[in-house]
């Protein structure tokens, strides 16, 4: 199972239209896209519409990124997505998460700031419910305002469905694991 990197003579207009939000045009190849985009180009619309709701979440975003990071990293763990977790492992790394966070986020309960646990644990009712408690709501509302919290749904909600998608169509780590795209 699985699909495979589109093929390069296959890339065309419709593909760098729909990889020009989130990538340079120098970056609008097969070398250097990354193999997620890579494989999500095999569809130009979808993935067109669909980064334009990502790159919302990850330039525009009101959710301050350290935080945002933090809940991608306890997606990809649940959802055991190696692309996602890497992925965003180093850039978790590059909005101010230490290996003490990022090993938090892979076993909840760890986290040394009480703010972090009420976001993992939030990651993890969200998960579990699809729904956050009225508790945890207020809980997040000590820190974040309405539109935060929207971004944090929807952050967890898109990366949920983006593990998903890169664990049914075998989407390995970029040989590159570690970079930072943005």
């Amino acid at each position: 199972m699985g699909l495979s990197p589109l093929p390069e003579d296959q890339w065309d207009d419709e593909v760098d239209k729909a990889l020009a939000r989130m990538l340079p045009p120098e970056r609008r190849n097969p070398a250097q896209a990354g193999n997620a985009l890579s494989v999500l180009v095999r569809h130009p619309a979808l993935t067109r519409a669909f980064l334009g709701f990502n790159v919302h979440l990850q330039f525009s975003s009101t959710l301050e990124a350290r935080l945002r990071e933090l809940a991608i990293l306890r997606v990809a763990h649940r959802r055991d997505c190696d692309y996602e977790w890497q992925h965003h492992a180093a850039m978790g790394r590059d909005a101010g998460l230490t290996d003490a966070d990022i090993e938090a986020a892979r076993r909840n309960g760890t986290a040394a700031d009480e703010f972090d646990r009420l976001v993992l644990d939030a990651v993890d009712e969200l998960n579990e419910k699809s729904a956050l408690s009225d508790e945890t709501w207020t809980a997040l509302g000590a820190r974040l305002d309405d539109r935060q919290r929207m971004d944090f749904v929807f952050t967890v909600g898109c990366y949920a469905t983006l593990a998903m998608a890169f664990n049914t169509f075998g989407i390995a780590p970029d040989a590159t694991a570690g970079y930072s795209q943005h």
